[in-house]
């Protein structure tokens, strides 16, 4: 065996690594060869993993304490653990046995087994975002057929909106002047008279 490696993970700076280092040290692995990165794993451009990924080398063996550690993005987890592989370093998570290339089990090499575990990981962890996914979209849509209202809460219109619309309608005042009657910059006066408009337009239609 060469050296071994560990690769920490957390979401933000916020977050807590304490558990994952302890971890590494329990194992002996040397503090030097432990890489941390505090970032989102939705991809791999991170510098903690990117510097341990060039050390690495054949025979060393890196370990993770669970593969949400290593990233997110289950493509890419399974893109660069073969690349990884392809290095012949040896990969262990330590929160899931079966992810260990280095052990033989049933005449069948630990490398083949791990990477089976890894695509029905990979596989489950697919299908779980697309039912979060849909079950999303049917509850915004169920929420939306209530009258639910999502975004930011509409700003009420000031006094006054209503006559300055009027005459801007009529075309005896300008945006400008409408909109600076009753202190309203000029743009959103615009945008909120026009939507106005519109639902006349749509009022008068359905009252034919």
């Amino acid at each position: 065996m060469g050296e071994t490696y560990g690769y920490i993970r957390v979401s933000s700076i916020d977050q807590n690594e304490n558990r994952q280092i302890d971890a590494m040290l329990e194992l002996g692995i040397p503090e030097s060869n432990i890489f941390i990165d505090k970032k989102s794993g939705k991809n791999f451009d991170r510098p903690g993993y990117q510097k341990m990924y060039r050390k690495l080398k054949k025979e060393d063996v890196l370990y993770i304490k669970s593969i949400d550690r290593l990233g997110r993005n289950y493509s890419e987890i399974q893109h660069q653990w073969q690349l990884i592989k392809n290095k012949g370093v040896y990969i262990v998570v330590l929160d899931m046995p079966l992810l260990d290339t280095r052990q033989k089990a049933d005449g069948v090499t630990g490398q083949f087994i791990a990477d089976l575990v890894l695509q029905i990981l990979c596989y489950v962890a697919h299908i779980e975002r697309e039912n979060i996914r849909q079950r999303q979209k049917e509850g915004i849509q169920s929420a939306k057929s209530r009258g639910v209202r999502f975004g930011r809460p509409e700003v009420p219109l000031p006094e006054g909106f209503e006559h300055a619309y009027e005459l801007w309608d009529m075309g005896e005042i300008s945006a400008a002047k409408a909109a600076e009657s009753i202190n309203m910059p000029r743009s959103t006066f615009l945008k909120k008279a026009l939507l106005k408009q519109e639902e006349q337009k749509e009022k008068n239609y359905h009252k034919r």
